[in-house]
């Protein structure tokens, strides 16, 4: 062979080393990709089906359930125009209480509820991840217009 032939056949390896690098993790960051929807975008069947996803809002007063050995809870997340049923087995998170802010990542079941797989409730007093907080404020709730939940500038 050639060295011309070698450098090209490097330079092609290389190249083709490299394609297969970013086609992998292009692949990792996709399948690792989880988006967030309001109870209302659900109902509206923008969320994915068979495909875990974060629902937010805030847990309906009066709503939680505890089931079986106490480690099985079923709750209501409203944006105060639609709610969405979540269930979930496992320890709740000590900040998490009916009336606040909660999101919740799993995937939506055939009968239209949410299965959780992993419960998140606000971390104080001032924050609300932002979709939640413009979710709120479209629907028109009347904590979104208390300073605590608007956005920082």
């Amino acid at each position: 062979m050639k060295p011309r032939h070698k450098r090209l056949a490097l330079v092609l390896g290389g190249l083709a080393a490299i394609g297969v690098a970013v086609a992998l993790v292009l692949n990792a960051f996709q399948s690792n990709l989880v988006f967030f929807y309001t109870p209302t975008e659900i109902a509206e069947g923008k969320a994915p089906t068979g495909r875990a996803f974060r629902v937010g809002g805030l847990v309906q007063p009066g709503s939680l359930q505890r089931t079986g050995n106490g480690a099985d809870v079923v709750f209501v997340v409203t944006d105060s125009a639609r709610d969405i049923q979540v269930a979930y087995t496992g320890i709740l998170p000590d900040l998490f209480k009916e009336g606040k802010g909660v999101v919740a990542q799993g995937t939506i079941q055939p009968d239209g509820s949410f299965r959780a797989n992993e419960v998140l409730a606000k971390h104080d007093e001032n924050y609300m991840p932002p979709e939640a907080a413009e979710a709120l404020e479209r629907a028109g709730h009347p904590m979104s217009a208390t300073p605590q939940y608007q956005k920082q500038q």
